[in-house]
């Protein structure tokens, strides 16, 4: 099913069955895939450590399942490039990535703890590449696109490569539009883009290798886990809601201003959702999707699509940012800290009472959330002692916790 919209504002192209999204975390139930397929053909296995193939990795107990179930504890190198101050046009590559992961020499959380990060899969697209000696894009074209049809599907390891019949991506701001795309691929965790139809392909012959009703995909080669989201569980590149009555698997996705959605449940019912737009994220559609189809199992599934669009649209949301106020207040410095496990350095000032944290010239003023600790923007930092003779604090990431800074 599929609601007429525009995939290139600038030429008033609508999108149609053939227009390929970029659909973020998506693909990474198309790089576990092909991990469970190199497993089957012996050609790696699943609970020998990651270091065997990747020898710069420091963490030596870290298992290939660990990777493809979010166990690693490996913190998410994005999130800690963040922390640089890095501008949304920087490029920066996979590699860039994976290096910022070999830094890391301990788990951030225990062992068996989940913890979502794509450098994982970063680390297993690198791993493939190994075992088979040639690229993600074309081990998944031989191995899976071609043989189920998808021809429209490719994972982009350049930015500058041209994806055929590309939709652009768009967010709404006070004085039009924008493009949201950025000169950044990492194929594995992302950086796949497809179309409707091939996604549907995708999960029918997912479906169809779903043979046991009681027993995930892939279950019998990889165990899932307790994820993020209880009470899903996580396996290889799928959540899994296990409930009697409720099984199904599915995933989300969003990269670069597109958001993606893939929902498969034992019946075979398949449900995709493809957005280029910021303000209608594909989760929230597949979610009311699903919930009316639930109430009302008889109701025209187009119906059903055309209502939860409308329900996902936030004119109130086309104000994204707000323009930094300046601050005329004095800083006083109380130093420039290093982490060993990130790039880069950050400072501390106080201002007006207030603590500010600075990365390459850009001020987050910090809110205090208890006797010691500060929250930011998708962090919060701890002290150990007073705002006043400060030598360490941690910073805890969602996706990158305990990194220790120290004073310069």
């Amino acid at each position: 099913m599929s609601l007429t919209a525009l995939a290139s504002l600038e030429h008033g192209l609508p999108i149609g069955p053939d227009t390929t999204f970029n659909t973020g975390s998506v693909a990474k139930q198309i790089t576990a895939h092909l991990v469970l397929l190199a497993a089957r053909d012996n050609l790696l296995h699943l609970n020998q450590n990651a270091a065997d193939m990747l020898l710069r990795l420091k963490i030596s107990d870290v298992t290939i399942a660990d990777l493809v179930t979010h166990q690693s504890g490996i913190r998410d190198a994005e999130s800690l490039l963040s922390l640089t101050g890095f501008r949304d046009l920087d490029h920066y590559t996979a590699d860039d990535l994976r290096t910022l992961a070999y830094r890391q020499h301990q788990r951030a959380v225990p062992e068996g703890h989940f913890l979502y990060s794509n450098t994982n899969y970063l680390l297993l697209a690198g791993i493939l590449e190994t075992v088979h000696r040639t690229t993600l894009a074309d081990l998944a074209r031989h191995h899976l696109f071609d043989p189920l049809g998808m021809n429209d599907t490719h994972f982009k390891a350049d930015p500058r490569h041209v994806i055929p019949k590309a939709a652009a991506a768009y967010q709404a701001t006070p004085h039009g539009w924008q493009h949201t795309e950025t000169p950044v691929t990492l194929p594995g965790p992302g950086t796949l883009w497809t179309t409707v139809g091939d996604l549907a392909r995708w999960l029918t012959h997912l479906h169809q290798e779903w043979q046991h009703e009681h027993r995930l995909p892939g279950q019998d080669t990889l165990n899932y886990q307790p994820s993020d989201h209880q009470p899903y569980l996580y396996g290889p590149g799928l959540y899994a809601d296990a409930r009697p009555g409720r099984t199904a698997v599915f995933h989300y996705g969003h990269e670069q201003g597109f958001s993606a959605a893939t929902h498969l449940d034992t019946t075979g019912l398949r449900v995709v959702c493809l957005s280029n737009n910021t303000d209608i994220a594909a989760d929230h559609v597949t979610a009311a999707i699903l919930r009316r189809l639930r109430e009302s199992p008889a109701r025209d599934p187009l119906d059903v699509l055309r209502q939860a669009a409308k329900l996902r649209r936030k004119p109130t949301a086309a104000v994204r940012t707000e323009q930094a106020q300046i601050d005329h207040n004095p800083h006083m410095e109380l130093g420039t800290f290093t982490c060993d496990q990130a790039p880069g350095s950050l400072r501390l000032t106080r201002s007006a009472g207030a603590l500010n944290l600075w990365r390459r010239g850009t001020r987050d003023q910090l809110t205090q959330a208890g006797p010691t600790a500060y929250t930011g923007n998708g962090y919060t930092l701890t002290l150990t002692v007073s705002p006043d003779q400060i030598d360490r604090f941690t910073l805890d990431l969602d996706r990158a916790p305990g990194l220790t800074y120290i004073r310069k």
